[in-house]
């Protein structure tokens, strides 16, 4: 467990109004909401980023304009390589400091600057979908090669599993009476801050959301595989042992060998899921039920993230004109 003292928060002779001494009370205050996750990943932004422009600076000095610079600078030669961040990763700087200037303004009534409105536009990179070739192929591989594994991978293609979830499930979660999945747990690797060096460990917890935690009807031919395979209830769905699990980032190995067999273009894990979404949008499925079934918040975050048409399903929907063309 995360203590204060793993921090490696800078320590600073400060003044009750320097930044420094402001960003660890506002990240001591919200500690107790927040899973392990999300403080190593505050805590990660402050060490690298904040604290080295702004420590020592008075909170209340730092303007707009000095924000602004920041931000640009990130962009331009952010990073230990100094060759720019990513504008998500520059999103998730801003996002600390304003939340740390928010602390400063309501909680200690310090007269800080509005930096609402700075932003970095961030550019939305191609998803790699599987094709529908890509699919057949990795399905008839994974099916003539069945293993745990190889079916918690099938299970991702047809359901939408994150990784974390499919890694974290076990044979007790599923109903076999119901012919569905229970995910209410997700497996990641978590830093730890040592003054010996940083370490990790491997976690399984409950997801960030409520809404991930839900239930997964099974498509019948993948249900039939299950059942074929069927281990005992308090095992890890992917090894069949109860103290034995596989970690994500062994699955995503796994993964890469498997398409490398299949000669199919090199992805992601999470390409199984963004796929799985493609091909129910082309099903035509319900989106409010396609939006609980991947553990999402509302449907605007299936639209906007997942569902990406592909050409054949436009020109099928254009097609549907044809019946307003007058001849």
């Amino acid at each position: 467990m995360l203590t204060k003292k793993d921090f490696l928060l800078l320590e600073h002779d400060m003044s009750n109004c320097e930044f420094g001494k402001i960003a660890g009370q506002w990240l001591d205050s919200i500690k107790p909401q927040l899973k392990e996750s999300s403080i190593v990943k505050y805590t990660n932004i402050l060490n690298l980023h904040l604290l080295p422009e702004f420590s020592a600076r008075e909170i209340t000095e730092i303007t707009r304009s000095n924000i602004s610079t920041f931000s640009c600078s990130l962009l331009v030669s952010g990073g230990y390589r100094a060759k720019g961040l990513s504008p998500k990763t520059v999103t998730d700087i801003l996002s600390v400091l304003k939340s740390i200037f928010r602390y400063a303004a309501l909680e200690k009534n310090l007269p800080v600057a509005d930096i609402k409105g700075i932003s970095v536009k961030k550019q939305q990179k191609p998803m790699r979908i599987l094709s529908r070739i890509e699919q057949t192929t990795l399905s008839n591989y994974l099916c003539s090669e069945l293993t745990l594994s190889n079916l918690g991978i099938l299970l991702c293609l047809y359901t939408g599993l994150r990784l974390g979830e499919l890694c974290a499930l076990k044979w007790e979660d599923i109903s076999f009476r119901e012919q569905s999945l229970h995910i209410h747990q997700t497996m990641q690797r978590i830093q730890t801050f040592k003054k010996d060096g940083n370490e990790t460990y491997v976690k399984i917890s409950t997801p960030k959301s409520d809404c991930s935690i839900r239930k997964i009807p099974i498509p019948e031919e993948i249900f039939q595989l299950i059942k074929s395979l069927e281990k005992p209830a308090d095992t890890f769905f992917l090894t069949g042992l109860p103290d034995i699990y596989i970690e994500p980032r062994t699955m995503q190995n796994r993964f890469k060998y498997i398409i490398n067999q299949c000669n199919i273009k090199d992805t992601n894990f999470h390409a199984l899921r963004h796929t799985f979404a493609t091909r129910c949008i082309e099903l035509g499925f319900d989106i409010k039920c396609l939006s609980e079934i991947l553990g999402h918040a509302n449907v605007n975050i299936t639209l906007n993230r997942y569902v990406h048409p592909s050409m054949e399903l436009k020109q099928k929907n254009m097609n549907m004109l044809s019946d307003l063309f007058l001849t």
